[in-house]
């Protein structure tokens, strides 16, 4: 397996990538000059040193100068401390974020859960999430997950993870409303999209 082969198989491994695509990156490296690619090499190589791991939304953020181990965002006091909105990836956190029509605080999972995995538990941060809400005093938990099969199975599960801790705290558990579409993943919806979502959820 020659250089070229051996970096479209590492592309492929993008979400969304198939090997069509990967080759055209790796056709299109090859027609860059050497500073471009002497700095796409810089970029990756201190990508885990300058990006890090929230402790409390398991977002990734750029580190800062302070020793904080949470994001400005969960840092932000000014926010409504009662809602938890529930997302599967840090893609949807910073489209909702930028919208500017939520105003509560979040948990990333880090993936959706397939519909038969029988282990829920390595493929998302059930657990974390688990924890935060037994340790804060959170009102309600608005799960907003991709309107598809997969979305929905996550959904399903979340929600149970909810109930169990539920039962001991008030918690109210939403999804959001009519607005989306089926199929559509949150991170391709316009904020007005969004907004009637969040606005129109629906207790569960």
């Amino acid at each position: 397996m020659n250089s070229i082969q051996k970096l479209a198989r590492l592309f492929s491994e993008f979400p969304g990538i198939g090997p069509r695509q990967s080759k055209r990156f790796v056709y299109f490296l090859l027609t860059r000059n050497n500073e471009y690619l002497s700095e796409l090499t810089t970029l990756i190589e201190g990508l885990k040193k300058d990006i890090v791991l929230c402790s409390r939304c398991f977002r990734y953020y750029p580190r800062n100068s302070t020793s904080s181990s949470i994001c400005p965002t969960c840092a932000d006091t000014t926010k409504d401390t009662s809602k938890l909105l529930v997302l599967a990836r840090d893609v949807d956190f910073e489209h909702i974020e930028k919208t500017g029509i939520y105003n509560g605080y979040y948990f990333v999972l880090g993936g959706l859960i397939p519909i038969l995995e029988k282990e829920p538990e390595k493929r998302a941060r059930l657990n974390e999430l688990k924890r935060r809400l037994e340790s804060d005093s959170i009102g309600e938990v608005i799960i907003a997950m991709n309107a598809n099969p997969d979305g929905e199975n996550t959904e399903e599960v979340i929600r149970e993870y909810v109930r169990q801790v539920a039962e001991d705290k008030q918690i109210t558990i939403s999804t959001l409303g009519r607005g989306l579409s089926t199929g559509v993943e949150l991170e391709y919806s316009d904020s007005e999209t969004l907004k009637y979502a969040l606005s129109g959820r629906r207790i569960i």
